[in-house]
């Protein structure tokens, strides 16, 4: 793994598939707006720099297990999201962004409430979303085959179980009509 990844923490099966920075075209409305102000005010570097340092300080992974986001200028945050734990992929691009080919790919989680990880200005979202997207129903499908064979494994185990209760309380029902005599019916039924 480069140093660019130092960040990173990937299981030894782990590889990465997908990586990704905030697209420098969705600073063009930064620029748009902070030029003119560092000509008339010097204000324009205070919108201009935090900006620039957002999208040069943010990394977006995917691996073949799950995704992940680094942000931080002077600290890092790292967010990990399992295939396992996704719910919903969509991706989004307003007009400017469509035009200039960048978007957000916005990843819900099952019990969160509403957008746990937006990978934002993405080059490409919706191929990043479809990419994503497959990957977690590839993995979700695998998790399913494996719970389909753990169902059945204790279904049979019940019904092992139940056949052992059975033959309990037909060996009891044997014996209680052993010991009162009672003639059997042709319907297999004992006298009541």
């Amino acid at each position: 793994m480069s140093e660019e990844y130092d960040w990173l923490t990937l299981d030894e099966d782990e590889e990465i598939l997908w990586d990704g920075k905030i697209s420098q075209k969705s600073m063009i409305g930064t620029y748009v707006v902070g030029v003119p102000l560092i000509l008339l005010l010097g204000l324009g570097l205070l919108i201009i720099v935090p900006s620039y340092l957002i999208v040069k300080h943010t990394d977006y992974v995917i691996t073949s297990k799950g995704v992940y986001k680094k942000t931080g200028i002077l600290s890092r945050s790292v967010t990990e999201i399992e295939y396992e734990k996704i719910q919903n992929t969509a991706f989004s691009a307003g007009p400017v962004a469509r035009y200039f080919g960048y978007g957000d790919v916005d990843i819900s989680t099952a019990g969160g409430s509403g957008v746990e990880m937006k990978l934002r200005a993405v080059e490409d979202p919706q191929g990043v979303q479809k990419r994503l997207s497959r990957l977690v129903k590839r993995a979700q499908g695998a998790r399913g085959e494996e719970d389909t064979e753990g169902k059945a494994d204790v279904l049979d185990e019940i019904l092992v179980e139940l056949r052992a209760i059975r033959e309990s309380v037909e060996a009891r029902e044997g014996d209680a009509r052993g010991q009162t005599g009672g003639a059997r019916q042709p319907d297999g039924r004992g006298d009541r």
